[in-house]
């Protein structure tokens, strides 16, 4: 007898807000990237180049984390029982490995331009990036002030991105300086290279995540070895075996496993355990639980993980 049941937990800032706040701060960035671009292009500065490659990379986590809440808000199908929120995560990775991209391009031409260093005009980079640079603040304080940046993922890591992109342009702005007062030509390049390793570490540390999730490991904000020893001193769990914890997207963590009561137990008696079973997992961050009950003369073998041996006889072999 298996059962389910789904808790849901109400958040200080509502979905449509978070919402809101993508849809504002995508817009004011995109336009912003834009005319960085073309303001590094005009000036030929490297460092501005760059700042609006992580702009875009920026521009493009908010727009993809836009419509991951868009997709995921789609209804759940029989075919689909999740819905489309893992479509949150798969977003999340490529734009991880897009960042990697953006960075590698960068220090290849940074490196180019210490060989060769180009004119660059000053004036007009000290002029945009320090408009950059009071663009991100603005951006970064919205977001802070109205969206969720503490629990979703999807907006940790837009958020994450427009900080670490005020520490581009505060780069890119002090490489406009020292170029104006010391005619340091290899500024440029080094802000640069600044730049590509804030955005190459970041999409890293995304592109980790998002595969940790895809792999099905346990999420972060949960420690099994606690789970597990909450479930077994539950009153009337002799033991608990085949124990999986996994990610659906952000939030949204799932347990399912397996417990040994009294055989004797009736079936309200075993569910009463269960119910207990969930509100504990409740305090645990774990959003669904699905727990399978059997008396001790279960087939199953007693490890509490799932052992997954696929040469084992199907009748001897402990799992349907």
């Amino acid at each position: 007898m298996a059962h389910h049941h789904s808790h849901t937990h109400t958040h200080a800032h509502s979905h449509t807000g978070n919402k809101a706040v993508l849809r504002i701060s995508f817009f004011i960035i995109s336009a912003f990237m834009l005319a960085e671009a073309a303001g590094g292009w005009l000036t030929n500065s490297l460092a501005l180049l760059s700042d609006a490659g992580h702009m875009f990379s920026d521009a493009f986590s908010l727009g993809m984390a836009l419509w991951a809440f868009k997709i995921g808000e789609r209804q759940t199908t029989l075919q689909k029982t999740f819905g489309y929120k893992r479509f949150e995560i798969l977003a999340a990775a490529l734009n991880g490995l897009l960042l990697v991209a953006i960075a590698a391009l960068i220090v290849y031409e940074a490196v180019q331009r210490f060989i060769a260093p180009p004119q660059i005009a000053t004036a007009g980079m000290l002029f945009i990036s320090v408009l950059g640079l009071l663009v991100n603040v603005g951006v970064a304080v919205y977001m802070a002030k109205n969206g969720d940046t503490e629990e979703n993922v999807n907006m940790r890591g837009a958020y994450l991105h427009v900080l670490s992109d005020m520490f581009g342009s505060v780069g890119a702005v002090a490489a406009a300086l020292l170029m104006m007062a010391y005619g340091w030509t290899w500024a440029d390049p080094l802000a640069s290279i600044l730049v590509a390793a804030l955005v190459g570490r970041s999409g890293w540390v995304l592109f980790r995540q998002t595969l940790h999730i895809l792999m099905e490991g346990a999420p972060e904000n949960v420690d099994t070895g606690e789970v597990l020893a909450a479930i077994r001193q539950v009153e009337g769990v002799q033991s608990v075996h085949d124990l999986h914890v996994w990610t659906i997207t952000s939030n949204i963590n799932v347990l399912s496993c397996h417990i040994v009561v009294d055989g004797r137990l009736a079936v309200a008696e075993a569910e009463r355990i269960i119910y207990q079973i969930e509100h504990v997992l409740a305090h645990h961050n774990i959003t669904h639980s699905t727990v399978q009950v059997e008396s001790d003369r279960h087939p199953h073998e007693d490890s509490v993980l799932c052992s997954f041996n696929t040469h084992a006889h199907p009748h001897t072999h402990g799992h349907h």
